[in-house]
């Protein structure tokens, strides 16, 4: 089995959520630091605390996080991972944990030869091709958190009745921020919380992205 994980954490992402990653006093003065630069401020003067954006599902999962929500839904480590990101945030080191728990972690740089590489490095647009193709053609695709590609993804699969994890982002927050949990009490909580975020055709509500739910407006009538 083939899991397309979506793991977008790069500085941007971090850095616009307003979020803790838990880097400790020199994550947050450089994220506060860039956060006051890039977004003037519209970031560091938010008016929630961590723990209020996480019980609201307003953080990015870390790489630590979407490993042990993978774990929690079954997925062992025999599992094939092809991990579609740009740079993530904090590197290798935050890579590490889930690299541990899924050895068989593939992305652009290991499936890829060098004489590919040179062809598209630098080149924004087709380093995202070749995540969407090779998304396109993975049985389950997941993604750490929102955004562009993550919806015209979801669009794009739930139309070809492909299977597509979306984490329930408010309810992990919720349960990642209670430390007594125990493992059994928290795969419990994960699996209920997703029995019907695992590819179910979800109707579009007004208001909604076409993108994300393409269902009733582009479902074939015979």
């Amino acid at each position: 089995m083939i899991l397309l994980l979506r793991l977008f954490i790069v500085q941007d992402m971090a850095a616009h959520s307003a979020c803790d990653f838990g880097g400790g006093k020199a994550e947050k003065l450089a994220l506060a630091k860039y956060r006051q630069v890039i977004w003037q401020g519209r970031v560091l003067n938010s008016q929630f605390t961590d723990e209020e954006l996480r019980n609201q599902g307003r953080c990015p999962l870390t790489p630590e996080e979407i490993g042990l929500l993978l774990a929690a839904l079954g997925f062992g480590n025999s599992t094939r991972l092809y991990l579609a990101s740009h740079k993530v945030y904090g590197g290798e080191a935050r890579i590490s944990t889930l690299r541990e728990l899924f050895p068989l972690m593939e992305d652009k740089k290991s499936l890829a030869s060098a004489e590919e590489r040179a062809q598209i490095k630098g080149k924004a647009s087709l380093l995202a091709a070749v995540d969407y193709y090779v998304s396109m053609r993975s049985d389950i695709f997941i993604s750490a958190s929102p955004g562009n590609m993550h919806n015209a993804m979801v669009g794009h699969r739930t139309f070809e009745n492909l299977k597509t994890i979306r984490p329930n982002m408010a309810l992990l927050g919720q349960i990642f921020l209670n430390k007594s949990l125990g493992w059994l009490d928290f795969q419990r909580a994960v699996l209920e919380g997703h029995k019907n975020r695992q590819g179910q055709i979800r109707f579009r509500q007004p208001k909604q992205s076409l993108y994300t739910y393409p269902a009733p407006d582009c479902m074939c009538h015979g």
